[in-house]
């Protein structure tokens, strides 16, 4: 899985609008690479943490909280799930979209539980 974070309302403020327009065309079109290349399991964008809702226990009764909740500014903003060949072509993704990301976190995705 490669992850991408970020911060919409900071993106939108830093950045010039043919520069989020460039992002989201390199954004379609890898999503277009790696479907042609039989590596896209599946792709989605996230909505602005604003909307996150967090569930917690209280005395073992479901309580929902309006979010956001990280103490970081970003937060994942979107997600790729692949089936590459190895590593190193999961990391060369991840590259690519760390141009626009800037920081772009990539862990394999478990099938089952780890041994104990």
């Amino acid at each position: 899985m490669i992850m991408m974070f970020g911060d919409a309302e900071t993106m939108l403020a830093s950045q010039t609008k043919e520069w989020i327009e460039e992002m989201i065309a390199f954004m379609i079109q890898l999503d277009k690479d790696l479907q042609e290349s039989g590596e896209l399991v599946f792709q989605q964008g996230l909505a602005d943490a604003s909307t996150a809702k967090l569930v917690t226990l209280e005395d073992g009764v479901p309580v929902v909280t309006d979010g956001p909740f990280a103490e970081a500014k970003e937060s994942l903003v979107g997600f790729w799930v692949v089936d590459v060949e190895d590593e190193a072509r999961a990391l060369e993704i991840a590259g690519r979209i760390a141009t626009y990301a800037g920081r772009v976190e990539v862990r394999h995705a478990m099938d089952e539980p780890p041994d104990m």
